[in-house]
């Protein structure tokens, strides 16, 4: 019963917003409106954290790569929806990198590292395409986008620093069950999509 409780209450805070980013009212496209959003986008903060700290649990270099592909292909999205493209499954696509990032952060998942950025790449060319078709219409979208990938890249720092930071056991148990958290908030959005 306190499960179905919680997925209801969870449900119905989670409805709606995935996408909508409410509470960010730029007149124009900015760089501040673009390095505000990911930051007011909880659906975005959450894969870009995660995607730090699953870089870090790859334990090779390389994987670090990861944190860079995923705001390059999100740079590439929204190009694609700044320009008039369009593709479906948008809303899919960022609920299914939630909930398989978390999956992947809470058991630790580590996988070939062309694997990893292709999978990222696709997730940020997902991400990226919502920046872009939330992009406030006016102004510079080069400095709007300049603006969004330098936060994805803070994000992404932070994410970095906060694998390396869980690599104690304690901590790490804390970073696996965060992305637990993650991987169902993912569904949780997939369930409303």
């Amino acid at each position: 019963m306190l499960i179905r409780s919680l997925f209801i209450i969870a449900a119905t805070l989670l409805s709606g917003t995935a996408i909508a980013h409410p509470g960010l009212h730029h007149a124009d496209a900015s760089f501040a409106a673009g390095f505000g959003h990911p930051f007011v986008g909880w659906d975005h903060l959450l894969a870009m954290l995660v995607v730090g700290i699953w870089a870090v649990q790859q334990k090779r270099l390389p994987a670090l790569l990861m944190a860079l592909a995923f705001p390059l292909m999100m740079a590439v999205g929204a190009a694609v929806a700044m320009y008039g493209s369009s593709f479906g499954g948008v809303e899919t696509g960022i609920a299914s990198s939630l909930a398989l990032l978390g999956l992947l952060v809470a058991f630790a998942v580590r996988m070939p590292v062309g694997a990893g950025i292709a999978m990222v790449s696709v997730f940020g060319l997902m991400h990226g395409y919502a920046h872009g078709i939330e992009a406030p219409v006016g102004g510079s979208m080069l400095a709007y986008g300049a603006g969004f990938v330098l936060a994805t890249l803070l994000l992404h720092l932070a994410g970095v620093l906060m694998g390396l930071a869980g690599r104690r056991p304690v901590a790490a148990m804390l970073l696996r069950a965060s992305g637990a958290a993650v991987a169902v908030t993912g569904v949780g959005l997939l369930a409303f999509t």
